[in-house]
């Protein structure tokens, strides 16, 4: 079909045709192509606004961990549960999905550091890990739906250019002019909706590599707490 419509265009060469600026093929195109880029428009300002919040999130919470694994650490070797606690919940740190570990954990072993604390510990802190990751993944479903459905999106405008690309061949003729205004709706609107999801792609595995990477060391703190709590419980059964 388009290889038709191309053999046509190259033996009408030399009529006179609308011009191909942005601004002409928006004036021929037809309401389908227009409803078209304007959804990939939307589609578009929702990528690059979850990947400019997401950007900030995970700026926030990692830059926030390691600020509050250092002013954690002398209270942690004290085994003082209370102040770890407290410095946890300062609200320098609420983004930082480290604090989220330690608040749910060390609450649990304020209440008694024996072996029933401990089984409570463990399971608070597995269930913020988890929490934690479904906060670092939130608005990739945006970015996955984006890079997976914008080029139908746009090949759904593609099929109705090529439609008045022939309505107009029917109508007028096998000339340029009467086949261009389509031509330039099918080009367009499949050129938006691949770039658009080229975007959305690119921004799904750069988030998504970067939620691996905060899975690993929350598993590695997660560790890391649970040792320091089985050390604490032995030291305080030994006095």
């Amino acid at each position: 079909m388009i290889l038709f419509l191309l053999e046509n265009i190259a033996l009408a060469a030399d009529e006179a045709a609308p011009g191909f600026t942005m601004s002409e093929i928006w004036q021929h195109s037809g309401g389908i192509a227009r409803g078209v880029i304007v959804m990939l428009g939307f589609m578009f300002l929702g990528t690059i606004f979850t990947g400019f919040e997401r950007s900030i999130a995970f700026y926030n919470a990692r830059g926030q961990s390691r600020a509050l694994a250092q002013a954690v650490v002398k209270s942690l070797q004290g085994g003082d549960i209370d102040g770890a606690l407290s410095v946890a919940g300062k609200p320098d740190f609420k983004s930082a999905y480290l604090g989220t570990l330690l608040r749910a954990g060390l609450k649990e072993l304020s209440a008694g550091v024996d072996a029933h604390g401990i089984d409570n510990a463990r399971r608070a802190v597995e269930k913020a890990h988890g929490e934690e990751l479904s906060k670092m993944k939130r608005g990739m479903t945006i970015l996955a739906t984006v890079g997976s459905t914008a080029p139908f999106v746009g090949l759904f405008g593609t099929t109705f250019g090529v439609i008045n690309a022939f309505q107009g061949m029917a109508s007028e003729g096998a000339g340029l002019a009467s086949i261009s205004a389509g031509i330039s709706e099918a080009l367009i609107t499949t050129g938006v909706g691949i770039g658009v999801a080229v975007i959305g792609v690119w921004m799904f595995n750069y988030f998504n590599a970067r939620v691996d990477k905060v899975a690993d060391e929350l598993r590695s703190s997660d560790a890391d707490f649970m040792q320091w709590a089985e050390k604490l419980l032995q030291s305080r059964a030994g006095k």
